[in-house]
Order: C-alpha cells, then structure tokens, then sequence
C-alpha cells in the first residue's frame, strides 16, 4: 500500500497494491495498521455506496458539527474527487485537491474531517463507495456551491446534473462562521 500525499496536507491518496493474473485480481482496500505507519488511525463506523450517471455531481457536502472523515474509491467506473479545506483559520482555507479515481486504478483518497468533498462522474456510470468516520446526521448536513468562484475548483465538466440541494448550496463565504469546522494544529 503506497501513500502519496496530495497539495492538500491531511489529504492523500492511497494506492494498493494489485495482485493479479489471468483470473483476475485481489488488493487490500482497507488495511489499519498500515495506513497508522502513516499517522492514519481513522474508525469508521458508516459505510455507503452512490451509483450515478455521466455528468451527475455530487457536493460539496460536509458535516459540522459531527463531522465525518472519508475513505472513497470508485468499484465501477471513474469520478473526479475533490476535497477542500474550509476549517476556519486553517493556513489552506479554501484550498482544493482533486484524484481521478477509477475501477481501473483502485485508488483511494482518505478526507479527514473538516473538509467538503465532492466529485464528478467522467464514465458512463460509477459506483461510488465512502467509508466515514462518523454517522450520517441530518441536523449537521451543510454544503458549499460547487462552482463558487472563490474556490476556483477546476471541474472538467460545465453543466453538470445536480441534486436540488447542491444547485441551492451558498458559496462558501455565505456560511455563518458556526456552520463551519474550526482549524486545530
């Protein structure tokens, strides 16, 4: 399992390693004590899977309070993953990293909590899986505007297909300073 650490620190990819042969292949999805070697020690408790279509985006959700960190890789198809840092006070505030991330790559990309997530689908259908640290929670879902020009978050798609919540998401400085997580070094 190799790590590799992305623009935005806490955010990295993960890259297993792939055993394969004429029957196929195996690879270790989720290994604890591996990704501690790295100082990754998340527990999850929630585990979710999301199938879309072409052109379909999802995000940029967070959770505050309660939030959730999340462990993401596509079993089918390809998505473009981002993550953006919108702790208060945080010296990457409004910072984004993004992974294309492909049943024909397997990678994975860990988001630490704090940060809004969102991704893209480029394939004719992904199937999308989220490990999270914490529960679902209704009373703390939030979201940022995907195309808020603050952000400049390089989409490689224009006019996606958006749920009503994320076409109705406030741009990120129209968030009350208490619906957003708070940086701690």
């Amino acid at each position: 399992m190799k790590v590799i650490e992305t623009d935005l620190p806490g955010c990295v990819v993960i890259e297993p390693q792939v055993f394969g042969d004429a029957r196929g292949y195996f690879f270790e999805s989720f290994n604890r004590d591996k990704l501690a070697e790295h100082g990754l020690s998340p527990n999850f408790v929630q585990g979710n899977v999301s199938s879309s279509a072409r052109g379909v985006l999802r995000g940029l959700h967070y959770q505050w309070p309660n939030p959730q960190g999340k462990y993401v890789s596509v079993i089918e198809g390809e998505v473009w993953d981002v993550a953006v840092d919108i702790r208060r006070g945080s010296p990457h505030y409004g910072r984004w990293a993004a992974v294309l991330l492909s049943a024909e790559n397997k990678r994975h990309f860990w988001i630490p909590e704090g940060f809004a997530h969102g991704f893209a689908v480029l394939s004719e259908r992904a199937v999308f899986t989220y490990l999270c640290t914490a529960t679902y929670d209704a009373k703390a879902d939030a979201g940022i505007r995907w195309d808020d020009p603050a952000l400049a978050i390089d989409w490689p798609i224009s006019e996606p297909s958006l749920s009503d919540k994320d076409a109705r998401a406030p741009l990120l400085a129209e968030v009350p300073a208490d619906r957003l997580p708070v940086y701690s070094a």
